[in-house]
């Protein structure tokens, strides 16, 4: 470049001094001190807030729908479009940053999430709380990838590990408390409660991390609106969510709509791959997946993320459903698991710079794969003991999966391209929690189905056992259509519990089969610590 610019000046004319590329702009310093703890809560809070409502409207939907005239079927799209507006503004994390700088629009992010919950609460209609859970899932969006980034960049490099920890805990966590804390407030104040509570929450979060990061602002440059590769993330991301989520109810490929909503998700995605990798400003920087660990580390990632959220819904649907419990119980069947990844993250976020991230994952697959076996050895007959024991061993597994496979995913990332990368690699991770949830609830039904079809091949109308157990409830006063329907009760709880037991008894094999992937990346240089953050 220098030359060339020499001989445009003509002969004679003295030579400018060389042209050197600009250099970056200096990283900000870590935090220390007060301002490092309070910047750490200010962030997790707010993460904690976001990821709490992907899952606290869930027990909550029943109450929902009958306090709106509508059925609980139609209640239903108070997930659908949260997930889906957060599924595609969660990618555009990177572009919105350049545009906006990072600490602007976390912050702006959280005072808009504070207003959707305002107005979620406030909803007359179903119609109204759709739209405000729309709103609510599009600003959410960039808050997870960048409390990560900003976390990271409060930290020491060598201490990028225990911001991860920090960060990992409240993602992990939040969707454990969200169905417990949402089931007690449906049962004891009143639906509205769920998005009210977010209020003073996310205004003290916005006004701390406004207050702490204001003068630790990224560098903003304008940058041209990828309007088609935008529309192209809103046409696959929105038809293949309403597909996952409409699916069931539907009967799947045997609905011409599932078929469409498929077929439009698949041809958008092919298009959008070829746009982004094609235009000069993409809104989604997809060129990340060419580096090893990223690509890799995320499937990883995102894959356990899958098998352990489609497990974390399953439980207590069939606690609900089948076992007695109502939402509280249930969630707190649930809770324990905090209790170990509270206290082991902060340790794994030290020994992450020390130890290889790659068997401390492996470590934890091993504990998963445990833990949804001796679920799968769940009974009818099993009390709430037996079924705290996996779920408190399972936040072990938690602390040691999370923070590791993280670091492995964005070691080596320069700090430019840290917000697109959280921002992605966090797309993919939920995208696979929607996925891994309707596999899950799906696969149970089906296996339910058969167990019933095998259960009531072995009662015949004249059976021994048919007749003393018809004798047994005609003797407790039940007439013969209520004695049938108790008896196909016991039968539904029977196949729907080994239904359980069969994607538990999966899931745990599936674990153990990823092990292979995380292999498959390379242990960062420094043991994982140093360069996990790539933000310093």
């Amino acid at each position: 470049m220098a030359s060339d610019t020499s001989l445009a000046a003509g002969p004679g004319a003295a030579a400018p001094a060389p042209v050197r590329p600009a250099a970056a702009p200096a990283a900000p310093q870590p935090l220390q001190g007060a301002q490092l703890a309070l910047g750490t809560l200010a962030l997790s809070l707010a993460t904690f807030m976001n990821v709490l409502d992907t899952s606290i409207a869930n027990v909550s939907l029943p109450a929902i729908a009958g306090d709106l005239g509508v059925s609980p079927t139609q209640g239903t799209w108070v997930i659908t479009s949260f997930a889906v507006a957060n599924a595609i503004s969660v990618p555009l994390t990177g572009w919105l940053t350049q545009r906006f700088g990072a600490v602007r629009l976390f912050t702006l992010s959280v005072l808009l999430f504070v207003l959707a919950s305002w107005l979620c609460g406030l909803a007359p209609s179903l119609e109204a709380l759709i739209g405000f859970r729309v709103l609510q899932g599009l600003v959410a969006g960039p808050m997870i990838p960048l409390s990560q980034t900003l976390l990271l960049s409060s930290y020491p490099k060598a201490k990028a590990g225990t911001a991860l920890a920090l960060w990992g805990m409240t993602t992990l966590v939040a969707p454990v408390v969200g169905p417990l804390l949402g089931g007690w407030i449906t049962d004891n104040i009143a639906w509205p409660w769920i998005f009210y509570i977010n209020v003073p929450v996310g205004i003290f979060a916005a006004g701390l991390t406004w207050s702490i990061y204001r003068t630790r602002e990224t560098p903003r440059k304008r940058l041209p609106i990828d309007s088609v590769g935008l529309g192209l993330l809103v046409l696959w991301v929105g038809a293949m969510q309403i597909a996952l989520d409409k699916g069931k109810e539907l009967d799947w490929f045997a609905s011409g709509q599932i078929v469409l909503l498929s077929v439009v998700a698949v041809v958008g995605l092919a298009a959008f791959i070829i746009w982004e990798l094609t235009d000069k400003h993409p809104v989604v920087d997809l060129r990340l997946f060419a580096r090893r660990n990223f690509v890799f580390g995320a499937l990883s990632l995102s894959v356990a993320y899958g098998l352990f959220f489609g497990n974390v819904v399953l439980l207590p649907l069939w606690l609900q459903q089948y076992m007695g419990y109502n939402a509280t119980t249930a969630g707190m069947a649930l809770a324990p698991v905090g209790v170990l990844a509270i206290l082991l993250s902060p340790l794994v976020g030290r020994k992450v710079a020390q130890w290889d991230p790659r068997v401390m994952a492996s470590g934890a697959f091993v504990v998963f794969a445990l833990v949804l076996w001796m679920r799968s050895q769940f009974t009818t007959q099993t009390d709430q003991l037996t079924i705290l024991i996996p779920t408190v061993i399972q936040g072990a597994a938690m602390a040691f999966f999370f923070i590791p496979l993280t670091t492995i995913t964005l070691s080596g990332i320069a700090p430019q391209r840290l917000p697109a990368a959280a921002g992605l690699s966090n797309f993919v991770r939920i995208t696979a929690g929607a996925i891994g949830t309707s596999v899950a609830t799906t696969l149970w039904e089906n296996r339910a189905a058969m167990h019933h079809a095998h259960l009531t091949e072995q009662i015949t109308a004249g059976s021994a056992a048919s007749t003393q157990v018809l004798g047994t409830l005609g003797v407790a006063g039940l007439d013969a259509q209520q004695a049938l329907a108790q008896v196909n009760r016991l039968i539904d709880q029977q196949a729907f519990t080994r239904a359980a037991d069969d994607i538990f008894y999966g899931s745990s094999f599936l674990f153990l089969a990823l092990i292979v992937m995380i292999w498959f990346t390379a242990r960062p240089q420094g043991g994982g610590g140093a360069d996990a953050g790539g933000a310093h």
